[in-house]
């Protein structure tokens, strides 16, 4: 009998778990195989959704930048012995904006059941919550760091929204929204519309939507290593 991979989708912040369904929770409490860019937030996940599994008795893959090619193509070989196993994402959902995709692919190259669960991701929650076009969306992911090539990369958002009629989204490091929102106030047309989206799901969560003009006459609070994620639109 061949096992599953179940796509798990996990909080995105400490006292976040709230945001998942309890079936989610009921299928992640019988595994103990699992995938994960950092096994150490991974367990700090489990610990918080109370897996009845003991640490001691899981197995970790990791997956990230150096994990090794040979290395990875092992990671799916304990579903032919009837294992299922559970692939979770940092932070939100495994395989958008995620390494997961990886892993997925070769789920399917395999012929492996792919079972992908309901959870917060920080793209769709955002759009949601913009009021912006949710008709037509382009998740561009990050902007450059350079202030130079960053301002650019906001104008060259701007102009593409305009153009196609989209929601334009990106995120940025939590160390540098503060001059990221800076640059898109400073250099952004008073007319576009400008969200931004903080500690989605979390206690802090902080979600507003304004014209570059409003947000120049009233500047958002201090985001500095806060998770965060952009949008824009102008028509």
């Amino acid at each position: 009998m061949t096992g599953k991979l179940y796509l798990i989708p996990s909080s995105m912040g400490e006292g976040a778990a709230q945001a998942l369904p309890q079936y989610v929770l009921d299928v992640v409490h019988h595994l103990d195989t699992f995938i994960a860019e950092r096994p150490k937030t991974a367990r700090r996940f489990l610990k918080t959704i109370h897996t009845p599994v003991a640490f001691a008795e899981m197995t970790f893959y990791e997956l990230n930048k150096h994990t090794d090619e040979v290395e990875r193509s092992t990671f799916l070989d304990k579903i032919f012995e009837g294992k299922d196993i559970g692939l979770l994402s940092e932070a939100g959902c495994p395989g958008v904006a995620d390494p997961g995709a990886e892993i997925v692919a070769m789920a399917h190259r395999r012929n492996v059941e792919v079972i992908p669960f309901v959870g917060p991701s920080s793209i769709l929650l955002a759009l949601m919550a913009s009021g912006m076009n949710g008709q037509q969306f382009t998740f561009v992911g990050y902007l450059p760091s350079k202030p130079n090539e960053r301002i650019k990369a906001l104008k060259r958002e701007e102009s593409r929204s305009i153009s196609n009629r989209q929601t334009r989204i990106f995120i940025e490091t939590p160390y540098r929204n503060n001059p990221l929102i800076q640059d898109a106030i400073k250099h952004l047309s008073p007319a576009t519309q400008f969200c931004i989206a903080a500690d989605l799901t979390l206690p802090t969560q902080y979600i507003r939507t304004k014209t570059i003009r409003d947000w120049q006459k009233n500047p958002p609070p201090d985001l500095h290593k806060r998770p965060a994620i952009f949008l824009l639109y102008n028509t």
